[in-house]
């Protein structure tokens, strides 16, 4: 059975999909890209508010699932540059305590909205 996760606390879905969806114990999450919930705008000052701003969302919906960055077991970086690769990977890695997820970093040429960020996650959530 699948059960669909949304909070008030992460941006509004800005297309046909669901923040995050809960399946057999594991909670997938829609790629975060850096809006900010409060102003639905984009917070694009810095590669490094850029990368909070996905991580500050994602950690909202996986609170919203009663889960935390611990859970976390697989995430997936989609950068505009490889460049950046070093400022979005120093930001990421404060937000896990150790044990971190396995990972996939990949450029891309254009994410939505024109940002230069967006991560998804996919957490364990035992019962």
């Amino acid at each position: 059975m699948k059960k669909i996760i949304n909070t008030e606390n992460a941006p509004l879905p800005i297309g046909p999909y669901s923040q995050a969806v809960l399946c057999n114990n594991m909670l997938y999450v829609s790629g975060q890209i850096a809006i900010n919930p409060a102003t639905q705008q984009i917070e694009t000052n810095s590669i490094a508010d850029e990368t909070h701003q996905v991580m500050q969302n994602i950690k909202a919906i996986l609170n919203c699932a009663n889960l935390n960055f611990d859970a976390v077991v697989k995430t997936t970086i989609f950068l505009k540059s490889m460049q950046q690769f070093a400022a979005v990977n120093e930001v990421y890695a404060t937000y896990f305590t150790g044990n971190f997820p396995a990972r996939e970093t990949v450029e891309v040429s254009c994410l939505p909205k024109n940002v230069n960020v967006e991560i998804s996650i996919t957490a364990y959530a035992p019962n």
